[in-house]
């Protein structure tokens, strides 16, 4: 009996990491920046931004989350900093997009 509980937990546990996608399409216009998406709960995502270039950078993130308006994030990257961008949407997440466009100052 155990090992019957033991190994239902076992084959349901893939059923409890349930994440979605994320979608980051860059417009970087010669600025080097680094973007990763990351989930945060099942209706926030966050975005690390990091600046390897020498020179800052002015970054705006656009996140849709389908039907939901798009929320818009500006940050100002100093050369070689990180800095992270967060949104909270009212509904749950199935498909995130970020749309990301950086321009060097």
């Amino acid at each position: 009996m155990n090992k019957r509980m033991c190994a239902f937990l076992l084959l349901a546990l893939p059923l409890t990491a349930l994440a979605y996608p994320i979608d980051v399409s860059k417009q970087l216009n010669g600025s080097e920046v680094s973007a990763t998406g990351v989930e945060i709960d099942h209706n926030m995502v966050g975005l690390l931004l990091e600046n390897y270039g020498k020179a800052d950078a002015s970054c705006v993130a656009r996140f849709a989350n389908g039907p939901e308006s798009p929320r818009v994030r500006k940050a100002v990257l100093a050369a070689g900093t990180r800095e992270n961008m967060s949104v909270r949407f009212t509904r749950s997440v199935i498909h995130m997009r970020i749309e990301l466009t950086c321009k060097p100052q």
